[in-house]
């Protein structure tokens, strides 16, 4: 029997979809009949860094999301994240941006658009798209798409989800996690940064506008039952 405890996937029930050629993330669709064939996985695979992503994971994830939208018999996606850590054998669903990648000037984009600028320089920095997108990662645009998604958007969140991550997890439809391994935490506080985009809107509708605060203010970390 399947220790669906340890890895929640299983690739007997899954194919990959078609067409793409991705390193950050992992699509697939549900082998099934009928309404199970009709959804998709899309898991972020950076386990090492609790699946943080970088610009060409947001690049990534948005192609995958866009491809369901614009898929007529696709009508869930399931979104979350790939792992253990061979490290460490920690579990993310995403831990937001990769703070390896933030420079003085906000987040690096690499030249070659796939490339690793954790230790980036003068000759690897894309700087004309740094500057256009103000030293930002273009995350907003993935939240819009979700939010404006006319298909159902669940998180399946498997361990970690905070900064960016936890942003993720609320605008999306649906939140599954299990007060085991569920984790979530704004590390705003911590790295200087706040979202300003549909994560803090969202996440003070949902549970209130002084418990949002304290969410972000203080950076603690919460299970699943509390959240």
């Amino acid at each position: 029997m399947r220790d669906m405890t340890n890895n929640p996937f299983n690739p007997d029930l899954w194919r990959p979809v078609e067409g793409f050629d991705f390193t950050d993330i992992t699509y697939h669709r549900h082998v099934g009949e009928g309404r199970a064939d009709g959804t998709v996985r899309i898991a972020f695979d950076r386990p090492e860094v609790r699946n943080a992503f970088r610009p060409h994971t947001v690049d990534e994830l948005y192609r995958a999301l866009d491809h369901a939208r614009r898929s007529p018999d696709v009508g869930t996606i399931l979104l979350t994240g790939n792992g253990p850590s061979t490290k460490d054998g920690g579990w993310a669903f995403c831990s937001g941006g990769d703070q390896r990648i933030r420079g003085r000037s906000g987040y690096q984009y690499a030249r070659n658009h796939d490339g690793d600028v954790s230790a980036a320089g003068a000759d690897t920095v894309d700087e004309a798209r740094v500057k256009a997108e103000g030293g930002r990662l273009h995350i907003l645009e993935v939240q819009r798409l979700i939010r404006t998604m006319p298909k159902v958007v669940i998180a399946v969140v498997n361990g970690w989800a905070a900064g960016g991550g936890h942003s993720l997890h609320v605008v999306c439809d649906l939140t599954l996690a299990s007060r085991e391994h569920g984790k979530f935490k704004q590390t705003d506080a911590d790295v200087g940064s706040f979202d300003a985009g549909y994560g803090s809107a969202y996440l003070a509708q949902q549970v209130g506008q002084k418990f949002a605060r304290e969410i972000f203010f203080l950076g603690r970390t919460y299970d699943a039952e509390t959240m």
